[in-house]
């Protein structure tokens, strides 16, 4: 459509085409809202750009997420404690893989008191921070945030860190996933590095396992427990509440009750 649209131009400025056919392609549009340091223009003139008017209408679908039995499969799968950890992260706190690659140490408050660390949130908790790191992962989301966690997290990353702690890597290193069987040994953990251990999963398991299956899993769970969709948002750390509605549509489960429980208390009624 876009190579179509520019040729219709091209060809009203030779003359070929009529130029109200190509002034039918793009419409004025206003922006409401703007990237910060946009330059807007004294008169705000710069707010002002050309839309297209035909567009293709996107298939929504459902975002692709594991079963509660599949869950349970992927954790028993894991190889180690390093595994069983970044697993359980992902599940449990909807980070997204370059989130989870990105942590160091330091972000990780999982005491129940945290003042001592210099951080007045109450619980157990981690900080999501973008920043640069030496593997090239970083997070998405400008903004900080915080994510609480739960003792089963904690409790896994109490196995991890004495495996790594017996095994001796990376002890100066900062960040929380290194690599602990393969060289560079002691050396933080890559996208390659976590797209190899998920393919392993993947052949263990016998169907599809993605980092990103597991932040929808999350996202669902959360919903479909009847979490208020602003604190989803807030926990996946989404700039638009259009990204979170994609949860809130695909709980079928949550659609089925309420049309059950709404036909249970209509029941003696004639419609």
């Amino acid at each position: 459509m876009t190579t179509t649209s520019e040729f219709l131009k091209f060809g009203a400025r030779l003359g070929w085409v009529a130029p109200r056919v190509p002034a039918l392609l793009s419409q004025p549009k206003y922006l409401r809202y703007v990237p910060p340091e946009f330059d807007a223009g004294e008169r705000d003139q710069f707010r002002t750009t050309q839309e297209r008017t035909l567009k293709f209408r996107a298939e929504t679908t459902e975002p692709a997420l594991l079963m509660d039995e599949e869950t349970a499969v992927v954790v028993c799968a894991a190889a180690n404690a390093r595994d069983r950890f970044l697993v359980t992260a992902l599940l449990e706190t909807g980070m997204r893989i370059g989130e989870a690659l990105g942590l160091r140490r330091s972000d990780l408050h999982f005491l129940a008191r945290s003042e001592a660390l210099g951080c007045g949130i109450p619980g157990p908790h981690l900080h999501v921070i973008r920043r640069p790191n030496e593997n090239g992962a970083l997070a998405k989301s400008r903004t900080p945030r915080t994510i609480p966690v739960t003792q089963k997290l904690v409790a896994a990353y109490s196995d991890y860190q004495f495996e790594r702690d017996r095994l001796d890597r990376g002890a100066a290193n900062d960040a929380v996933f290194v690599n602990l069987f393969r060289e560079p040994r002691g050396r933080s953990m890559t996208y390659a590095n976590a797209k190899e251990m998920m393919d392993r999963l993947a052949r263990d398991c016998g169907f599809t396992v993605r980092p990103h299956m597991m932040r929808h899993t999350a996202a669902t769970r959360w919903i479909e427990a009847g979490v208020d969709p602003d604190v989803v948002q807030a926990l996946l750390g989404h700039v638009s509440f259009a990204s979170t509605q994609r949860y809130v549509h695909a709980s079928k489960k949550r659609m089925r009750e309420a049309v059950e429980n709404t036909a249970k208390t209509r029941r003696d009624l004639p419609w």
